[in-house]
């Protein structure tokens, strides 16, 4: 299996420090918020994984080279300036994703999950186009995403929201309909895939971290430094 790393984002809520900086390459707990997911996909038996970029990529590619200090090969998918969102970044790396499902990981969160979990060997959902990792609602997203019946995801209700992690597996045909070169945001699949009851989840109950301000990327650093 294969993993994807979402780096293209501009990280307009993370300014300045984003100004000359790529997000993915800002360092919490003395190393690189992407370097950690390197680290853990590594250690899971993960050895070829896909990153894209746009904002200040050259950076991306410069600092993380191919992938050989952690056992890994990686292959790069640059993106115009303003990036694709994540369904078109997706779509635009099929071709370096190959024709089995992946993993894909946002670049700018931190979680402690075992990525050993999403292996075809010990993963039970290898049928479904989707299956996200759902975790409880951050301060800042205390609405959620959506909810979960059992292992399938549903649109939220009013019983108990979960917030998707920005961490799923995902089928190459789950975009087939995604036109290549085209901004589109992942909501509107999943949102179909809910509506179809193909989309699959499960609730993670171990440390997760959206890093998406300068005061929680401090609280982050300052958290591993002492851990």
């Amino acid at each position: 299996m294969k993993a994807f790393i979402l780096a293209a984002g501009r990280g307009e809520r993370m300014r300045p420090l984003t100004d000359h900086t790529p997000k993915p390459l800002l360092v919490a707990g003395g190393k690189p918020l992407i370097v950690w997911h390197l680290e853990k996909l590594a250690a899971a038996g993960f050895r070829e994984v896909v990153i894209n970029h746009a904002h200040l990529g050259a950076q991306i590619e410069q600092t993380l080279g191919n992938g050989a200090q952690w056992g890994l090969s990686i292959a790069y998918s640059p993106e115009p300036p303003g990036a694709l969102e994540t369904a078109g970044g997706i779509a635009q790396a099929l071709p370096l994703l190959g024709d089995e499902a992946f993993l894909v990981v946002n670049g700018d969160v931190w979680c402690d999950v075992d990525f050993t979990r999403f292996l075809p060997s010990t993963a039970g959902f290898s049928s479904r186009p989707a299956h996200l990792l759902l975790v409880a609602n951050p301060a800042h997203h205390r609405g959620g995403d959506f909810s979960l019946d059992g292992d399938k995801v549903v649109f939220a209700n009013s019983e108990q929201t979960l917030t998707y992690a920005g961490i799923g597996v995902f089928s190459p045909s789950f975009f087939k309909d995604v036109p290549v070169g085209q901004p589109l945001k992942l909501r509107p699949l999943l949102d179909a895939a809910i509506a179809a009851g193909t989309l699959s989840g499960e609730r993670y109950a171990g440390r997760w971290v959206d890093v998406g301000t300068p005061e929680r990327l401090a609280e982050l650093d300052a958290e591993l430094r002492n851990a």
